[in-house]
């Protein structure tokens, strides 16, 4: 009888990554269960921390924070996260500031699920599993300019979110952002996610076009300067396309 119940915790968890942000009337008729049950299994996995209720709509249910760390785990045997570790350690080498990488998770956020750190003092972290908004960051904009127009105008329909005064909210603005990183091949952010913190990354492409990651430079605004921007531009986004030669065994 446990191993019924796990198995059905599995399943809707499954369902949920499928539907999300999805009611639980709208997983009720999915599995033929009844409601109570299907409550009760949806608050167990949001108490442990694999499922949450919508920011926006709490009676709907999407992926828990719990789902995003253990996913960074698993990339970690993949093809892009082996392609990735050796240019990343030479591009830290290179800059001596923190080095990372990111995947998207669906229009959700972006994920860092790897890190090379420099040896200041001073110096930006992220842990792994750490989420952030596309529209936002550098790597969320460097994966975002090659996504589908439909993609981003889904992006802009759900709310742009302000976390300080720099933070691109207007569409239009984005918009024109993403024109210019898909022009320059790389994306900065100063400071407009998490205070006193700068990046500039490239996005790690598939073979169609498609964005896989972002490799991201990452430093504190003291050290940012703007005169080295297409310098450091050139170099994340070289290290980007070595990632995607070693990837596809070039």
């Amino acid at each position: 009888m446990e191993m019924k119940s796990v198995t059905r915790s599995l399943r809707i968890l499954e369902a949920v990554a499928q539907h999300q942000p999805v009611t639980v009337g709208e997983l009720t008729k999915l599995f033929g269960l009844p409601k109570s049950t299907v409550q009760r299994t949806l608050i167990t996995l949001s108490e442990a921390g694999w499922l949450r209720a919508n920011r926006k709509d709490t009676t709907r249910w999407e992926i828990g924070v719990r789902v995003l760390a253990v996913r960074p785990a698993a990339l970690q045997g993949s093809s892009l996260f082996a392609a990735a570790r050796e240019p990343m350690i030479r591009l830290r080498d290179k800059v001596n500031e923190t080095i990372h990488l990111s995947v998207p998770d669906a229009l959700q956020c972006m994920v860092v699920v790897d890190r090379v750190d420099c040896d200041h003092a001073v110096r930006t972290y992220h842990e792994i599993g750490d989420t952030s908004p596309l529209h936002a960051t550098a790597t969320g904009r460097a994966v975002l300019a090659h996504l589908p127009a439909a993609d981003v105008d889904e992006l802009i329909d759900r709310g742009l979110d302000s976390y300080s005064e720099s933070t691109l909210t207007d569409p239009s603005e984005l918009r024109t952002e993403l024109k210019r990183v898909r022009t320059n091949g790389y994306s900065v952010n100063r400071n407009q996610y998490r205070p006193d913190v700068c990046a500039i990354a490239a996005p790690i492409l598939d073979t169609d076009g498609t964005p896989l990651a972002a490799v991201a430079i990452s430093m504190p605004d003291s050290r940012y300067d703007p005169a080295k921007e297409p310098q450091l531009g050139r170099l994340v986004t070289d290290t980007a396309a070595e990632v995607t030669a070693r990837r596809l065994g070039a």
